[in-house]
């Protein structure tokens, strides 16, 4: 079913409504979901088509209505500067109100300590809220880093190297989120930081895939809400890794960087890989508009394949099911036999 914006989370009933056809059969209000959507402005419109256009291919025949919030102190708290923003509200507005699941998005940082972003209270009040009043909240890559840190005092760790490009996962649990995936699914990746796995386990996080280096992927944490903490970005689109190496090559053009960036990982088909390692090994003898140019003419000719979107659908969908099965079932999530999710 097409998910419906909704203003705020003021509305609907919260739970299960009987069926006016048949006696043994029920029917639900719409599933509710927040998304936080925290990305600067160059991303913001794209992240959220993102994640509407993925809850609408793993609803299937489920409603959901979606609300939209921004963190006070992220690049679009003056939602006053786009009008288009007038559906998003603060997160604050969440105060005294329930949802059933939750988005979190991550966003670039701007400080070298994430507890020094200007979000951070806000974020942090964020994660105490769906503690105690979601079923169920997805973190999503550095969302799950700030979470980790808050709840845990869980530190990142910066690589050598950015994990940029599809990373085909191995499935290291029979969890229900991966219910009806083989044994590995592609996760698109793009970030500098990572966990260590022994922090996790440490503070009780189970492990559901790792990375083909051994890294952590996807965990999740039963707290007295259930938390789902994503490292990859499955809820990208297919072209979204492509505009973020052309971003990269702007960034290294423009001397932000100092390195040119990395191709992304199994992304291109091979000829488009030989081209844009060409132009690389070239880059120190063009001008920039050379530069500029030479990628123009390669992105004209380039067709990706998308091998992650049905794994994403899938995680997502069985997500969904499992807040079905919460509003259902009546006991808070950990109570809850979260096995029956997966039947």
């Amino acid at each position: 079913m097409p998910v419906r914006i909704v203003s705020g989370c003021s509305s609907a009933d919260y739970g299960m409504l009987p069926s006016q056809n048949h006696a043994h059969e029920t029917s639900y209000a719409p599933v509710r979901i927040g998304l936080v959507n925290n990305m600067p402005v160059s991303a913001f419109k794209a992240t959220e088509h993102q994640f509407v256009s993925l809850l609408n291919a793993a609803s299937k025949d489920v409603s959901i209505d979606l609300s939209l919030f921004v963190l006070r102190g992220t690049s679009l708290s003056a939602l006053s500067q786009d009008t288009s923003l007038g559906r998003y509200t603060f997160t604050d507005e969440l105060e005294g109100h329930r949802l059933d699941g939750l988005i979190v998005t991550g966003t670039e940082p701007t400080t070298a300590a994430l507890s020094d972003e200007p979000y951070w209270q806000s974020f942090t009040q964020l994660v105490e809220w769906a503690r105690h009043n979601s079923l169920s909240t997805i973190w999503s890559c550095l969302a799950a880093h700030a979470a980790l840190l808050h709840m845990d005092g869980i530190q990142r760790s910066r690589s050598r190297t950015k994990h940029f490009g599809i990373f085909p996962c191995d499935r290291v649990s029979e969890h229900w989120l991966l219910k009806g995936a083989g044994p590995r699914l592609s996760i698109p990746h793009s970030r500098w930081n990572g966990i260590a796995e022994s922090d996790l386990f440490a503070h009780e996080y189970q492990l559901l895939t790792r990375t083909p280096d051994g890294e952590v992927d996807t965990f999740v944490k039963q707290d007295n809400s259930f938390f789902i903490f994503f490292q990859g970005h499955p809820e990208y689109e297919t072209h979204t890794l492509l505009r973020e190496y052309r971003r990269d090559i702007g960034r290294y053009l423009g001397i932000e960087t100092t390195g040119y960036p990395l191709l992304p990982r199994d992304y291109f088909d091979v000829s488009t890989e030989r081209s844009f390692s060409s132009l690389q090994r070239s880059a120190p003898s063009f001008s920039r508009d050379k530069l500029l140019d030479e990628i123009a003419t390669i992105m004209k000719t380039i067709s990706i394949r998308n091998t992650w979107q049905s794994t994403a659908a899938l995680m997502y969908s069985n997500w969904i099911d499992y807040l079905c099965t919460c509003k259902e079932d009546g006991p808070s999530p950990r109570e809850l036999d979260i096995s029956r999710a997966a039947s």
